[in-house]
């Protein structure tokens, strides 16, 4: 599968640009990759990006800013841990102050 290959990389590569101490959505970067209506597959990008240490999955939520992707990640807390060490507070595995700390990808 080429393409969906070659649009992990592309997803990988907007992720790698969140700023630490800032989130954005899966809905986000597929609207920045001009496929806004493939969030779900960023998501499964996003799910496949655990073994790439250098893409920042943990700042990758969805619209709400739900911590929809934790389990993916080893350890029950592992993501909103990430999280909370670069200054953002998750309540219910839900981030406070969602808008404050979203980033908007520009592609």
């Amino acid at each position: 599968m080429q393409a969906d290959e070659n649009f992990f990389q592309r997803v990988y590569a907007v992720a790698r640009q969140i700023p630490e101490g800032k989130v954005t959505s899966y809905g986000a970067i597929a609207k920045a990759l001009g496929t806004a209506r493939s969030a779900r597959m960023v998501g499964w990008a996003m799910n496949a990006s655990h073994q790439l240490e250098d893409v920042p999955a943990h700042r990758v939520v969805n619209r709400k800013g739900l911590l929809s992707g934790k389990h993916h990640f080893q350890g029950t807390n592992l993501m909103q841990q990430l999280l909370e060490n670069e200054g953002i507070k998750v309540v219910d595995n839900k981030i406070v102050d969602f808008e404050k700390h979203f980033w908007e990808p520009k592609m």
